[in-house]
């Protein structure tokens, strides 16, 4: 299986009252196609800015991030940016949809925003195997949390991304709708052959993945 994203050396420290946090601390991995791979760690631990960095949301202070070869940071920024749209799917925990926009609205935004039509047909099979499709002229504030995470989900996968990055997605989620979320989410990425990267601090959850890296102090201490 090839590897369709990987790090090399990356470095990102923060200043603090306390002197330097060295939230990333020269880390190196690789994550294979088709993968989904558990990023799991104490809170502190560095995950979130790693995936941030892999996502080409955060700079780092030195190191690479390759996304199917291509150095995301020898990148310019308006360059980076359109990359980002065409190649990575964002799934956050606060869902991140746009109040005044449908669920169908906000699932095509991204595309929009690329200058693209989206193609109707492959989105609304996403729609109905995320089990929405009589929801598609909701506004968010009538949706409850787990139909707006599933929104999100579809978002993501509606641009045809290589990579989906999800940070803590089910967070706010209960436990049960939490595992209902986390498997829809590992049918979908199988089903159109993504890979999926997900933080979550869940061991439940974690023992999804096909594969988990623990994070510690900002090193990778097994994967």
């Amino acid at each position: 299986m090839r590897e369709i994203l990987e790090t090399e050396d990356l470095v990102k420290y923060y200043s603090s009252g306390n002197g330097v946090v060295k939230a990333v601390d020269h880390t190196s991995l690789k994550i294979r196609a088709g993968e989904f791979t558990a990023i799991v760690g104490r809170s502190g631990s560095g995950k979130s800015t790693l995936l941030h960095m892999l996502g080409g949301l955060d700079r780092p202070d030195s190191g690479k991030v390759y996304l199917e070869g291509e150095d995301i940071f020898s990148l310019k920024e308006e360059k980076l940016a359109v990359f980002r749209r065409r190649k990575i799917g964002f799934i956050f925990q606060s869902y991140n949809l746009i109040p005044s926009l449908n669920v169908w609205e906000n699932i095509v935004l991204p595309i929009g925003l690329d200058g693209c039509r989206a193609d109707q047909k492959y989105v609304r099979r996403i729609v109905e195997q995320i089990g929405m499709e009589d929801r598609l002229h909701a506004l968010p504030s009538t949706l409850s949390g787990g139909q707006q995470q599933r929104g999100a989900i579809a978002r993501a996968l509606a641009s045809r991304p290589a990579v989906i990055l999800a940070d803590e997605p089910t967070g706010n989620l209960d436990s049960k709708t939490e595992l209902d979320v986390v498997s829809l989410l590992k049918s979908c990425v199988a089903e159109y052959g993504q890979t999926l990267v997900m933080i979550t601090h869940d061991e439940t959850i974690a023992q999804m993945a096909d594969r988990m890296i623990v994070i510690e102090d900002g090193k990778v201490v097994r994967s």
